[in-house]
């Protein structure tokens, strides 16, 4: 694919709502006019002056086109995500080109569900990653890393509010109880909440028909089980220790989220999953979190 066959793909994707026609992203006036000189376009209506990523999260870019479709076929493809050094190499781009770019790629897939509530039955668990503290050489010098005292705060909780066969919504606490308010806030009323034994979770009882699991004594009772939650968990641990190796606590919740993204589409195709993540990034504005391209 040349780069201007790439660019007429991005137009198509973009405006697909005027067939594939430009129309102004400031004013949405269908009447505008493409340069000769250059590949932007100018509205008749308010004289902004756009090109096919103006506006998107991809503005101001300093790669071609080609290469940002290239990016999101490659980083689609990984069942556990696709680390930002193996991206640089596919795309032969720096590091932190390729790292800011995966994590466009994320915010955008988050976008879909960003303000979405759950309802049906709803499965809630939480689990902790990072804050590895390395044992100590010698065994008299080693200490009991589960205690609070002798963990270095960085540990993270990602709880997960699953929704059977919908939508997976996870957030990142630094504790367990601490997700109580914000699941309260996007589980609509009439659902159903299947929780493990944990204390925090009986603020549930008191709002929603809540079912709970003793993992100490089965997995599913045929009543209530949070496996759905914990295969959301796999993937993410998976992801974690054999794609990332480390992810920074202030990181988590990007992928987290894209986890969830992939957890929910596991079914579709790659090319579907290319096509949406495509649209998903032209349809976000710009992004306030990642800016700025490092090549040069």
């Amino acid at each position: 694919m040349s780069d201007e066959e790439a660019r007429q793909t991005f137009q198509r994707i973009r405006w697909s709502s005027n067939d594939g026609e430009a129309f102004c992203p400031r004013c949405g006036c269908l009447a505008v006019y493409a340069y000769a000189s250059r590949p932007i376009w100018k509205c008749k209506g308010c004289n902004h002056q756009f090109s096919v990523t103006s506006g998107t999260i991809f503005a101001s870019h300093k790669l071609p086109i080609r290469d940002y479709l290239l990016a999101i076929a490659i980083f689609m493809n990984g069942a556990k995500g696709h680390s930002a050094l193996q991206l640089s190499r596919d795309l032969n781009v720096q590091y932190k080109t390729a790292f800011v770019l995966a994590h466009k790629l994320r915010e955008a897939m988050a976008s879909e569900v960003q303000d979405e509530e759950i309802s049906g039955e709803v499965e809630v668990d939480g689990a902790y990653f990072g804050g590895y503290v390395k044992p100590a050489n010698y065994k008299e010098n080693r200490r009991d890393r589960r205690l609070a005292k002798n963990q270095n705060g960085k540990r993270r909780v990602v709880v997960i509010m699953r929704e059977r066969n919908g939508t997976t919504l996870p957030f990142v606490f630094k504790s367990e109880d601490a997700s109580v308010e914000t699941i309260m806030n996007r589980v609509e009323r009439d659902t159903v909440i299947h929780a493990d034994e944990a204390s925090h979770w009986d603020a549930f009882h008191g709002r929603f028909e809540t079912k709970r699991i003793n993992h100490s004594q089965a997995y599913s009772d045929g009543s209530a089980c949070t496996n759905m939650a914990e295969s959301f968990f796999s993937r993410l641990r998976r992801a974690e220790i054999g794609t990332h190796h480390h992810i920074s606590g202030k990181y988590l919740a990007a992928y987290a989220n894209e986890m969830a993204w992939r957890e929910d589409n596991r079914r579709v195709s790659n090319g579907e999953q290319f096509g949406v993540v495509v649209a998903a990034a032209l349809a976000h504005p710009v992004s306030r979190q990642w800016k700025g391209y490092w090549q040069r």
